[in-house]
C-alpha cells in the first residue's frame, strides 16, 4: 500500500477529488488531503477527512509541536504528489518555486512523483504563461494527466474540464507501481501461525497475524516476482496476486516450503512456527485434577533444513531470510540464529511489546546479515516489507 498526498486546489473540480480519494483507497492505497484556502471554498474538509480517516492538512503554520515543518516529514514519507485539479495559479507556484503555502511547500520539499490533473478555463489552459509553466514542470519530470474536452462550469465548451476521476486514478497506478526489479525471479514466503493439536478440540498457538509475511508476498509480486506464499491459519485475508497454499501445523508447513525451495530464487520465512508440538492424543483429555501436563516434541526446523540442505548443494542459488522473533538479547540472537542456521538474512523483531510485531500494523526491526546490521525504524508492515525487499535484491544479485 502506498501513501498518497492528494492535493486539491480551488477549482470547481474540487468536488471529484472526492471520488479519486476514493477511488485511490479501493486500489489498496493510504491518503492523505492536502487543500488549499481556495479549495474550502468548494469542498469542506472533513468530507475528506471522513474518507481518508486523516486530518485534512490546510494552513501552512496550524498549531501544534513542529506544525510548521510539517510539510517536511510528509514529504519525506508519501510515493506520490497527486494535485486534482491542479489550477494554473498552482501550476505557476509550481513552476516559480513559490512556497507560500502548505501544499506548495510540499512540492518543493518532496522527492516523490508528482502527478498533476490541471482543470481550468480554456482560455487560461491556452495561455502561453500556463503552457510554458507545464513545459517547465515537464523538464522536471512531473507527469500530468491531459484535461478534458466538454462543457465547462464557466458556461464555455472546449478543452479545460479535469480528466475523469478513474482516469486519474490509473495514471497514479502507473507511477506507484515500482520497478519490476524482481521479474523471472521466483520467491516463497511463509506467514501467519501454526496451529499443533493436544487433542481433536484443543490446540497450541502464537498470536501471528500473517500481515508481516502478507505485506512482504505483495511487496514482492509488485514488483514481478512470481510469488507462492505458504501461510498458516490467519483471519487476515492473504493478498491478491500470489499463490497461496494454507497450513496448519509445522510439519505442513515443512513440506510445503520444502518441497517447493528447490525452484526458488529466495525463500523468506516471515510465519512464527512453532518449536515443539504436543504428543496428541485421539480423544479428548478430561478436566481431572488441578494440572496437566503435556508432552511436548520438537518439530521441523524449516529454516535450519533450508540451509543445511544449500550447504550440501541442493539448493546452490537460494537465497535465504529468516525472522526472529524475541523478547530479549533481540540483535544478540538474530546474530546467533542466523550463523547456526546458515541463512543470509535474519530479520529481528522485539515481540515483547504491544504496539509492534504480533498481531498490529505497526513493526520496528533489524535487519542483520554477514555485513552487519541495520536498524529498520517504526514504521506500517508495508513500509517495513518495502524496506527488507530493498536489502535483499542486492544480496541476491550476488547470490
Amino acid at each position: 500500500m502506498s501513501l498518497v498526498a492528494l492535493g486539491v486546489t480551488g477549482g470547481i473540480g474540487a468536488y471529484k477529488a472526492v471520488e479519486v480519494a476514493r477511488g485511490l483507497q479501493k486500489a489498496g492505497h493510504d491518503v492523505v488531503a492536502v487543500m488549499t484556502q481556495a479549495a474550502t471554498e468548494f469542498v469542506g474538509p472533513l468530507t475528506f477527512e471522513a474518507i481518508t480517516r486523516h486530518r485534512v492538512i490546510v494552513g501552512q503554520f496550524e498549531r501544534g509541536a513542529n506544525a510548521d515543518i510539517e510539510h517536511i516529514a510528509l514529504a519525506s514519507s508519501i510515493d506520490l504528489l497527486l494535485v486534482a485539479p491542479a489550477t494554473a495559479n498552482i501550476i505557476g507556484k509550481f513552476a516559480a518555486g513559490i512556497a507560500d503555502d502548505f501544499l506548495s511547500s510540499l512540492y518543493l520539499a518532496t522527492r516523490a512523483p508528482v502527478l498533476l490533473a490541471p482543470a481550468m478555463n480554456t482560455n487560461m489552459w491556452e495561455h502561453e504563461a500556463v503552457q510554458r509553466n507545464l513545459a517547465v514542470l515537464a523538464t522536471r519530470g512531473v507527469k500530468m494527466v491531459e484535461p478534458g474536452e466538454g462543457f465547462l462550469a464557466c458556461g464555455w465548451t472546449g478543452k479545460g474540464r479535469l480528466a475523469e476521476p478513474d482516469d486519474i486514478v490509473v495514471a497514479a497506478g502507473r507511477l506507484l507501481m515500482p520497478a519490476q526489479t524482481l521479474a523471472g525471479r521466483r520467491v516463497i514466503v511463509s506467514a501467519g501461525p501454526t496451529y499443533e493439536d493436544i487433542d481433536p478440540v484443543r490446540y497450541v498457538g502464537n498470536r501471528s497475524s500473517g500481515k508481516m509475511g502478507f505485506a512482504l508476498a505483495e511487496e514482492c509480486a509488485r514488483r514481478g516476482a512470481c510469488v507462492t506464499l505458504v501461510a498458516g491459519p490467519t483471519t487476515v485475508q492473504p493478498p491478491g496476486g500470489v499463490e497461496t497454499f494454507r497450513v496448519r501445523t509445522a510439519a505442513e508447513m515443512h513440506e510445503a516450503v520444502v518441497s517447493r525451495a528447490r525452484d526458488a530464487d529466495v525463500v523468506i520465512m516471515a510465519a512464527a512456527v512453532a518449536d515443539y508440538a504436543p504428543v496428541r492424543v485421539s480423544q479428548k483429555i478430561a478436566k481431572d485434577g488441578d494440572e496437566l501436563v503435556l508432552r511436548m516434541a520438537r518439530t521441523p526446523d524449516i529454516l535450519a533444513d533450508l540451509g543445511r540442505r544449500r550447504a550440501a548443494g541442493e539448493l546452490p542459488k537460494t537465497l535465504l531470510v529468516g525472522f526472529a522473533a524475541e523478547t530479549s538479547d533481540v540483535v544478540a540472537r538474530a546474530k546467533e540464529k542466523r550463523r547456526r542456521k546458515q541463512a543470509d538474512m535474519i530479520v529481528a523483531n522485539d515481540v515483547s511489546r504491544t504496539d509492534r510485531g504480533f498481531d498490529v500494523d505497526q513493526n520496528e526491526v533489524t535487519l542483520v546479515t554477514e555485513s552487519g546490521e541495520e536498524a529498520v525504524p517504526l514504521g506500517s508492515k508495508a513500509d517495513i516489507a518495502r524496506a527488507i525487499i530493498e536489502r535483499i535484491e542486492p544480496l541476491l544479485a550476488r547470490a
